[in-house]
């Protein structure tokens, strides 16, 4: 069995790379290509992407709310636009 290069840690993935990654895990795993084992490493590694990912989006979430004075609003489309 060859073994592959060890993952970067968890922390230094930005949302984007864990997001990729655990979008890739979860095809791997609903493939059915995984040993017993190769699927509880996959399905660890999986849950601390997850963590991850709602902790970044917890802070931009928390960042929002600072820039908007605590109140989250709806997004108008188009706003982003210039059309307001």
């Amino acid at each position: 069995m060859a073994k592959t290069a060890a993952p970067k840690p968890v922390a230094e993935l930005s949302f984007e790379q864990a997001l990729d990654e655990l979008d890739a895990l979860v095809r791997k795993m609903e493939s059915g290509e995984l040993a017993l084992d190769e699927a509880i490493v996959a399905y660890r590694r999986g849950a601390e992407l997850a963590r991850h990912c709602q902790a970044k989006l917890g802070a931009a979430e928390a960042e929002i709310r600072v820039l908007e004075g605590e109140l989250l609003k709806p997004l108008d489309p188009a706003s982003l636009r210039g059309n307001e």
